[in-house]
């Protein structure tokens, strides 16, 4: 107990240890040596005298410091607690010094009486807290709360005619995994890739709990638009196509019309192009066009009939009836449009238009002057006879058929031609049918898509809107669009791209079926040699009929291939692909560009131009010609049998022969033939007669015959002299 005493005294007397304490306050120490089993009166001194003297922290019978009384602890709870804490916590550190709290955690943390009772400055909650309050929040919603956010969402799903596995499944939202699991539990087996049919495809969406939406396809849809037209009609000008025969004199009857000079721009004096122009005759407006006149535009002059409304068929009066007329007379049939026949040339000296009537007779044309409901007029574009007569025919015509359409609704019309043009690219000539066509309006036209940035109309200026009936070029289609394609206006750019994608969706779907080989087609004989041709043309139309041109084109041993025809200026990939298919390459009306000038020339390949489209067709037969086998012809001009085999010296084998047939030559080509197969051909190396050598040896002479690395006769062999003659096929 001594010993236990005499530690104790180590701190001195209770007076001491509170001068210690206070020492140690002043000083900002973080712990005070205390007496293990202080005095009864020690501790209570300490209160009394600390309570008394100073407001400073007070030290209680375990050492921890008291809070303050500068904030007085009125609540039970709180004094309750933090008797709790003291009782069971030793003192770790604190620093008496003002803003700087360094109370335990446990003390700061924020309690409902404590936040009511403003007694604390207590430090704001961590972002790790409020997370872990925001997951304990999440984890106590109700199930009915979670079972709602899980229903299933119901989608409407879009079903085209064909859609393959992967893309049903994204469009529903679903695993692919389980759309094929589905399909194999109704029994059918199908892959990923496969294509489902639209019946298919609207039953698994049902199933899946989706509303399936059968997509309209896109010619339904353009259907729509162009048959959604309002009531407010007016009347709009006429659309007249000029035809005939080649020379008879359309372009020109149509430049005495527009005071203009087509025909100087023209090759061979053969509209090579569709042109379309407009013109204005006592307030009336006519828009015409006029169409190739020869044989390879059928297709164009189908393009003009089936566009116009009254058709002018322009006959020569010196030389009547032509097989292109006819064929005008049915194109404009066939589209069910009225005729006025124009007969032209009628100031030349042989001209004889009651012929021509009579002529027209056969074709159910008859004039009125005999009767008939066909308006004809003899007219001449050189002297201008009768212009004014033959434009009020075309008026009076239009009349009676009560031409009317919307002006003010979303434009439609037909692409009479489309060409790439250097500098402007894609342009498509386009004639208004209904509506007005303004600048910066979205259209789709056949598989191609855009927005109009200029309107150029006949005259070639800049309009910024066209209305029905007019012909203009519009700039802003994103590739060359074919001739005869429709043209419609649409409301977005979203409308238009996603209307032109359907449309090459739909043209790929239905494209070439499988070619299936049966036992003739694989057996059959592939010996016909294709010539590979290349077309680049100025303009669709060109390119389309020099296309059908070559197609006529037809032989037993050789026919030709286009294997690219395309509008716009011969390029390097042009010349690449000449030279790599060992293709003819054709330029019609362009020029190659520098850079395949130069390739064409390196590689040695030729580029033909050319800008009339016959010499286009006289110089591929040309070509094909060029690969068919001559035509060899054989002739035989004597036969000798062998009776006898002789050897002699210097010589070696020498057939004894007489001959039978003709005559034989010495150096001739020769056969022999033994039991009737032919065991050498090759020629006469000399002729024997009478140990003397003979040129030649007629019928019914015996001679001794050599042939040429040949000595292996017998005897009753055949041999056979001829000669043969090849000639030059062309196709």
């Amino acid at each position: 107990m001594d010993n236990k005493k005499t530690k104790l005294t180590l701190s001195g007397i209770a007076k001491k240890s509170i001068e210690n304490i206070e020492l140690a306050k002043t000083q900002n120490k973080n712990s005070v040596i205390i007496e293990k089993k202080p005095s009864k009166f020690a501790p209570r001194v300490n209160l009394g005298r600390s309570a008394s003297v100073r407001s400073k922290p007070v030290v209680s019978a375990t050492g921890s410091f008291a809070s303050k009384p500068s904030s007085p602890i009125t609540n039970d709870y709180e004094k309750r607690k933090l008797a709790e804490q003291r009782a069971t916590r030793r003192l770790k550190g604190d620093s008496g010094e003002k803003g700087k709290p360094d109370t335990k955690k446990r003390e700061l943390k924020l309690t409902v009486s404590r936040a009511l009772s403003d007694e604390i400055e207590a430090r704001s909650r961590s972002m790790a807290s409020l997370k872990r309050a925001k997951l304990k929040e999440n984890r106590e919603l109700t199930k009915e709360e979670i079972q709602e956010s899980l229903k299933p969402v119901k989608r409407d799903v879009n079903i085209p005619e064909a859609i393959t596995v992967r893309e049903l499944a994204n469009r529903m939202a679903e695993q692919s995994s389980n759309v094929i699991k589905h399909l194999f539990g109704m029994g059918v087996t199908v892959t990923i890739n496969q294509t489902l049919a639209a019946d298919t495809a609207e039953y698994l969406v049902k199933e899946f709990g989706h509303n399936p939406i059968r997509e309209t396809k896109a010619e339904e849809i353009i259907q729509k638009i162009k048959e959604s037209r309002s009531e407010n009609l007016k009347n709009r000008p006429p659309i007249v196509t000029v035809m005939g025969h080649v020379d008879h004199g359309k372009t020109s009857v149509l430049d005495v019309l527009r005071s203009a000079n087509v025909v100087s721009g023209e090759f061979g004096g053969i509209t090579q192009h569709i042109g379309a122009y407009q013109i204005e005759h006592e307030s009336h407006k006519i828009t015409f066009i006029d169409t190739p006149g020869h044989a390879a535009f059928t297709e164009m002059r189908a393009r003009g009939s089936k566009l116009t409304d009254v058709v002018v068929l322009v006959v020569a009066a010196d030389d009547g009836v032509k097989p292109q007329t006819i064929e005008s007379i049915k194109h404009a049939k066939a589209a069910n449009v009225p005729i006025v026949v124009a007969i032209n040339k009628c100031d030349l000296p042989e001209a004889d238009p009651q012929k021509i009537k009579n002529q027209l007779l056969e074709y159910e044309l008859i004039a009125e002057d005999l009767s008939g409901d066909t308006l004809m007029v003899e007219i001449s574009a050189k002297t201008k006879k009768n212009l004014e007569k033959l434009v009020e025919s075309i008026v009076l015509q239009a009349e009676i058929l009560d031409l009317k359409t919307d002006f003010e609704s979303k434009a439609t019309g037909i692409v009479l031609e489309s060409k790439i043009d250097v500098g402007r690219g894609a342009v498509a000539t386009v004639v208004v049918t209904s509506g007005t066509i303004k600048k910066g309006d979205f259209f789709v036209s056949g598989l191609k898509w855009g927005k109009v940035r200029a309107l150029i109309n006949d005259k070639g200026k800049n309009i910024n809107e066209a209305p029905p009936s007019s012909p203009v070029e519009i700039l802003g289609i994103n590739g060359a669009a074919k001739s005869g394609d429709d043209f419609i206006v649409l409301d977005s750019e979203k409308e238009a791209k996603t209307l032109s994608e359907n449309r090459a969706e739909e043209v790929k779907a239905g494209g070439n079926p499988l070619a299936f080989a049966t036992q003739d087609s694989a057996f059959a004989d592939k010996s016909a040699v294709e010539l590979n041709i290349i077309v680049k043309s100025d303009v669709h139309g060109s390119a389309e009929a020099i296309k059908s041109a070559i197609n006529q084109i037809t032989h037993a041993e050789v026919k030709p291939k286009i294997i690219l025809s395309d509008i716009g200026m011969v390029t390097e990939t042009d010349v690449t692909l000449a030279k790599a298919s060992s293709a003819v390459l054709i330029a019609f009306n362009v020029k190659p560009s520098k850079e395949a000038k130069k390739l064409a020339e390196n590689e040695k390949i030729k580029i033909s131009s050319y800008n009339i489209i016959y010499e286009v067709l006289d110089y591929i037969k040309l070509r094909m010609s060029g690969l068919l086998a001559p035509d060899v012809q054989e002739k035989i001009n004597g036969i000798a049998q062998i009776l006898e085999i002789f050897k002699v010296s210097g010589t070696g084998k020498v057939a004894g022969s007489k001959v039978t047939e003709g005559e034989i030559a010495s150096g001739a080509n020769a056969r022999v033939i033994r039991d009737g197969a032919i065991i050498y051909t090759g020629k006469i190396s000399t002729i024997f007669r009478e140990k003397d050598q003979a040129k030649q040896v007629s019928n019914g002479q015996e001679c001794g015959i050599t042939l040429k690395d040949f000595i292996d006769f017998q005897k009753n062999d055949v041999i056979e002299a001829y000669s043969t003659t090849s000639t030059e096929r062309t196709v």
